[in-house]
């Protein structure tokens, strides 16, 4: 952008010259010319009628070449900037405005025209994402949805045992759960992008607050018969400790999710000077880099067999509060092997002044 603007300059430092070099030929034709009339009379109301048509001819001269000026570098690329911009104003984000410079010499109106394309791409972006987004939603309400519809249907049977009908019941409220996860992780990514979720920034013990996130999962974590080895540095932070928590709620239940029967997890919390680490690391079902490239992506899920155990916002969430907070996030990954998600929070190790 800065040798679009230098070159936009120097054009205008040309055009600016080149008005200014016209003006100065048109005063010495204007001396040339009443010098020649004064050599050939001295009648002064002559030279006066033949300085004013003089002076006619060179204002129309000037303002006909201001004309054609203004209709080639003007009115032409503002024409075609406004029909572009209302085109856009009524939905048309394919319009593209066609730039006829070289890059490198670019002037004012190209530059404009330049950034018009952009905001369009942009805008066709924003709408391709709006249309899949409420696409994705539909979907994922209309299938529990139709779960709850059925399973609610067959509750009305009267001959069901008990046993049956407490299945049935389990089934429903996993539903529903599934509408309630999904519409809170919606506000809360809606709320993260909009900056409504402020992080209130406060030192606490980050060993402490990954270890009780850690404890809600036991009961889970050994009804898997999963193995857990977290290997903890003693580490206080100065950061937000709600919205860490959906980072770690997020990737511990993704870890044991895909993790099989009889896996292993392991977690850890490392000090790298005032940086802090934190990897998460699975043996489950692994993924291609074709599918890391995306997994961060709204509603976006890498394995379509573990669909009705999420809704594919968890990550797009994780990415966003890591990105909110200055922080890193990556993922490796191995089909059939595990994927490590590794966090890096940026000066964030609190020291105490003594």
């Amino acid at each position: 952008m800065k040798n679009k603007k230098a070159n936009s300059s120097t054009i205008n430092l040309i055009g600016g010259i080149s008005f200014f070099i016209l003006i100065a030929f048109i005063m010495q034709m204007a001396i040339l010319c009443y010098d020649y009339i004064r050599e050939r009379t001295q009648n002064l109301s002559l030279i006066a009628i033949l300085i004013l048509i003089e002076i006619i001819i060179l204002a129309a001269f000037c303002t006909f070449f201001d004309w054609i000026r203004r209709k080639i570098m003007v009115d032409k690329p503002t024409k075609k900037i406004l029909q572009a911009t209302e085109k856009i104003a009524e939905g048309d984000f394919s319009t593209r405005l066609e730039i006829t410079h070289e890059y490198g010499k670019y002037n004012q109106y190209d530059l404009i025209m330049d950034n018009v394309n952009k905001m369009a791409i942009e805008l066709q972006k924003n709408e391709v994402l709006k249309t899949d987004f409420i696409s994705n939603v539909s979907h994922e309400i209309k299938t529990p949805l139709a779960v709850i519809q059925n399973y609610a249907t067959l509750l009305q049977d009267e001959t069901l045992d008990s046993e049956t009908r407490k299945n049935y019941s389990k089934t429903l409220i996993a539903a529903s759960k599934r509408i309630t996860d999904l519409i809170t992780n919606i506000l809360k990514l809606n709320k993260l992008e909009n900056q409504e979720i402020q992080e209130k920034h406060e030192v606490f013990n980050l060993t402490e607050a990954l270890s009780n996130n850690v404890v809600e999962f036991e009961t889970i974590i050994e009804n898997k018969n999963l193995e857990l080895n977290c290997d903890f540095d003693e580490v206080t932070i100065f950061s937000s400790k709600s919205l860490l928590e959906i980072v770690w709620n997020n990737l511990i239940s993704n870890a044991i999710k895909f993790t099989p029967n009889g896996g292993k997890i392991d977690i850890s919390l490392k000090r790298k000077d005032k940086n802090v680490e934190i990897k998460v690391a699975d043996t489950g079902c692994g993924m291609t880099s074709e599918t890391g490239a995306k997994i961060f992506e709204k509603f976006y899920q890498g394995d379509t067999s573990h669909s009705t155990q999420g809704n594919g916002l968890g990550l797009a969430l994780v990415k966003k509060v890591i990105d909110i907070l200055g922080g890193e996030i990556a993922v490796q990954s191995e089909i059939n092997k595990g994927s490590t998600f590794t966090i890096l929070l940026k000066n964030v190790v609190y020291e105490r002044k003594i």
